[in-house]
């Protein structure tokens, strides 16, 4: 093989390796994963089947069909698990949606394999399958692009308000983006081109991602940032608001809740929701959505005989049984299950 070719087949291979090492973490071994951790894994996961298969099939252009089967296969599934990750990290989110969606999805795949296997039905895979691979994929990413618009306008309007949370969603969803484009263009350029930009964008993100958090390292924000204490119009009006969020529409029982997603459903800048709780209520963010969702797993303790335990912890917004647990301890004294008894 010629040396140009050992180096293509290098960095394309190591993109795929990498993405299916970083999947099983997210997927197997993250210890507090939630659900936004699962799309992301098997995002990286049908994204390196389909990097894999193009990279042997590029060396190997008599590579079996099954392989080329699964690798196509895999597409299907890429661009709902990146519209349900972008979801669920930017909006309040319904799991059963994604898993009813994605179930579906799944048994249409193989369904169609088992009907129509690539080895026999070989034209019906090159072009109307892959078409449709192809448009189903670009439409999944416009409407990923479009939940998280609000994201993009703070990197247009106001960079510094891109946390790091937001600046991975953004390389994740620009990343598949130029994947894609790389596919769909393959026929002008190369066939590798799609593996080759998974490995740019994978090791681009990545860097990114650390350099993000390398700033917040060095920027430390000082605890004394509120000079100016907020109005009491402004108070009164976020009191409302937040009384409606957590006590009639519970929003703390979503697991991704974050400081900027609430600000978001608050209407307010989250730079002011952050100056309220912590002036107003005494409290960080962590710690007072912590202590409503204890209320509520008392409460259910209380009155839901037939939950278990661990059961509840979910049930309130925990993403793990563990958090529930040390949390419920440190804020009651006891555990849940001597709370139960007691």
């Amino acid at each position: 093989m010629e040396f140009s070719k050992i180096i293509i087949f290098f960095f394309s291979a190591l993109g795929a390796f990498n993405g299916i090492v970083l999947s099983l973490y997210f997927l197997l071994l993250k210890k507090t994963r939630n659900i936004s951790d699962l799309f992301l894994g098997g995002l990286l996961a049908a994204l390196s089947i389909r990097i894999g298969k193009s990279v042997f099939f590029y060396f190997n252009s008599h590579l079996s069909k099954t392989y080329l089967q699964i690798g196509l296969s895999a597409c299907f599934l890429i661009g709902p698990l990146l519209f349900f990750y972008i979801k669920s990290k930017t909006h309040s989110f319904n799991i059963n949606t994604a898993k009813y969606t994605l179930l579906g999805l799944f048994l249409f795949i193989v369904a169609l394999g088992l009907l129509f296997p690539y080895e026999i039905y070989v034209e019906l895979w090159k072009k109307p399958i892959y078409w449709t691979i192809n448009i189903l994929w670009l439409l999944f990413i416009v409407l990923s692009f479009y939940v998280s618009r609000k994201t993009w306008a703070k990197l247009i309007y106001n960079t510094n308000k891109i946390s790091q949370e937001d600046m991975w969603i953004l390389s994740v969803l620009t990343g598949v983006f130029v994947i894609w484009t790389a596919y769909f263009t393959a026929r002008y350029t190369s066939y590798i081109s799609g593996a080759l930009s998974f490995s740019f964008c994978f090791y681009i993100s990545i860097l990114l991602f650390y350099t993000k958090r390398n700033d917040a390292v060095n920027f430390p924000v000082k605890k004394e940032k509120y000079a100016n204490k907020l109005e009491q119009d402004t108070v009164n009006e976020i009191s409302q608001q937040f009384l409606l969020a957590f006590e009639t529409n519970k929003l703390y029982k979503n697991p991704n809740l974050t400081l900027p997603l609430l600000a978001q459903n608050l209407n307010v800048r989250p730079q002011v929701l952050s100056q309220y709780i912590n002036d107003n209520l005494n409290r960080s963010f962590t710690q007072l959505i912590n202590e409503y969702r204890i209320e509520e797993a008392k409460r259910l303790l209380k009155e839901e005989t037939n939950f278990k335990i661990d059961a509840i912890g979910l049930e309130c917004g925990f993403n793990s049984t563990s958090a529930f647990y040390s949390s419920f301890k440190k804020i009651t004294g006891i555990t849940p299950s001597n709370y139960s008894k007691s």
